[in-house]
C-alpha cells in the first residue's frame, strides 16, 4: 500500500488530477509562420527575368528552325521524284508546321504561370497574381468537368467541393481541393498522357526509318505532350523552367536525328559474323528491326523524360506558391518600417551625443 492510500487527505501528484501544465494548450508550440525574408533566403534565386524570356525564345526558335529544315528536305526529296507531288507535300508541310509547332507553342506561352521567385518588395503583388490564377484554374477545371462528358481527368467529388469553395470564397478550402486534385487524379491523368505519347513516339519512330522524319515526330510529340500537361494542370512553368524544357526538346530532336544516321542495326549484324553471312536478306531484315527498335525505344524514353520533367516543375511551382500564400507579407513590411525607425532613432541619439561631447 502506497502513502497516498494510507493518507486520503494527502495531496495527489498533479499528473493524476488532470490539471498539469502539459494538459493546457501551449501557445509557444504553435507553428510559426515563415517570414518573407526566410522564404527569400530559402527559395528565391537570383534570376534575370528578361534573360530567361530571351533564352526561352531562342530555344523555341532553334526548335522551329530544326523542324522547318527537316520538313524542307522532306519536301525537296519528294519534289525530286515528282514536281507536283513536291508542291503538294510542301503545302502540307507548311500547314503541319503551323499546327504542330506554332499553335502548341502559342498555347503554352499564353497559359498563366505562378510567380514564386520573389522578394520582400514583390511578394504582395505575386500573392495577388497567384490568387487570381488559382481562381482561373478552378473555374476551368469546374467548367471542363461539367461540360465535357467522360473526360475523366479530374475527380468529380473533389471538383464538386472545389466549386463550393470557389462560390463561397473559402480560399483555404479552394487550395486544399486543388492540392488534392494535383496529388491524385491530375497526376494519374498526366502519367497516362506521358505513357500514351511515349508509346506513339516509339511506334512512329520504328516505322519511319528516316532521320528527318524521326526528328519532326519527336518535336511534334514532345510539344504536344507539354501542351496537354499544361492544359491539364491549368498553368505552365515559369519562363526559366520552361526554357529548360524547350532546351530538352531541342536536345531530344538532335539525338533523334543522330540516331537515324547511325545504322545501329547494320553494326550489330556485322558483329554476328558468319551466322548471317550467307543470308543477306535475313541480315538486312535483322538490321532494320534492330535499328527501328533502338530508335523507337530511345525516342520514347526521351519523350517520357520530357513529360516527367514538366510535371516536376509544375508540382514544384504549385508547392512554392502555396508556401508564399501562407506568408504574412504586411507583417514583414511593418518589421521593416520598425527596423528603419529604430535605425533613425539611434542615429539621432548618436548625433545628440556627439554635440554634447563637442560642447
Amino acid at each position: 500500500m502506497d502513502k497516498y492510500t494510507e493518507r486520503p487527505d494527502a495531496e495527489a501528484p498533479k499528473q493524476l488530477t488532470g490539471t498539469t501544465k502539459a494538459s493546457k494548450p501551449d501557445k509557444d508550440k504553435t507553428p510559426r509562420k515563415m517570414t518573407i525574408y526566410e522564404y527569400e533566403q530559402k527559395y528565391t534565386r537570383r534570376q534575370n527575368a528578361r534573360g530567361a524570356r530571351l533564352l526561352l525564345w531562342m530555344g523555341a526558335s532553334l526548335v522551329g528552325v530544326l523542324l522547318f529544315v527537316c520538313l524542307f528536305f522532306l519536301t525537296m526529296r519528294v519534289y525530286e521524284i515528282n514536281e507536283y507531288a513536291g508542291y503538294g507535300v510542301g503545302a502540307a508541310c507548311v500547314v503541319l508546321f503551323i499546327c504542330v509547332f506554332v499553335v502548341p507553342l502559342v498555347k503554352i506561352l499564353k497559359t498563366g504561370a505562378f510567380v514564386t521567385n520573389v522578394n520582400a518588395y514583390t511578394a504582395k503583388e505575386a500573392q495577388r497574381h497567384n490568387k487570381k490564377l488559382r481562381h482561373e484554374i478552378s473555374e476551368k477545371i469546374i467548367d471542363l468537368t461539367s461540360k465535357v462528358d467522360g473526360v475523366g481527368w479530374y475527380d468529380a467529388e473533389v471538383v464538386g467541393r472545389l466549386a463550393i469553395a470557389l462560390k463561397v470564397g473559402d480560399e483555404e478550402k479552394l487550395k486544399s481541393c486543388l492540392t488534392e486534385l494535383y496529388q491524385g487524379s491530375v497526376k494519374r491523368s498526366a502519367k497516362d498522357l506521358i505513357f500514351r505519347s511515349s508509346l506513339k513516339c516509339a511506334a512512329y519512330s520504328a516505322l519511319s526509318q528516316t532521320a528527318k522524319v524521326d526528328t519532326a515526330l519527336v518535336v511534334f510529340l514532345n510539344l504536344q505532350l507539354i501542351k496537354d500537361i499544361v492544359f491539364l494542370y491549368g498553368f505552365r512553368p515559369s519562363d526559366a523552367r520552361l526554357a529548360r524544357i524547350v532546351g530538352r526538346v531541342l536536345q531530344n530532336a538532335l539525338i533523334a536525328y543522330g540516331l537515324g544516321g547511325m545504322n545501329i542495326g547494320h553494326s550489330v549484324v556485322q558483329t554476328m559474323g558468319s551466322a548471317v553471312k550467307g543470308i543477306p536478306i535475313l541480315g538486312n531484315a535483322i538490321a532494320a528491326i534492330v535499328d527501328s527498335s533502338v530508335q523507337g525505344l530511345a525516342n520514347g524514353t526521351l519523350t517520357t523524360v520530357i513529360g516527367y520533367q514538366t510535371i516536376r516543375y509544375l508540382t514544384t511551382e504549385y508547392r512554392l506558391q502555396n508556401i508564399l500564400d501562407g506568408i504574412d507579407v504586411s507583417e514583414s513590411q511593418e518589421e521593416l518600417q520598425q527596423a528603419c525607425g529604430e535605425l533613425e532613432q539611434e542615429l539621432r541619439n548618436k548625433k545628440r551625443t556627439t554635440k554634447a561631447t563637442a560642447v
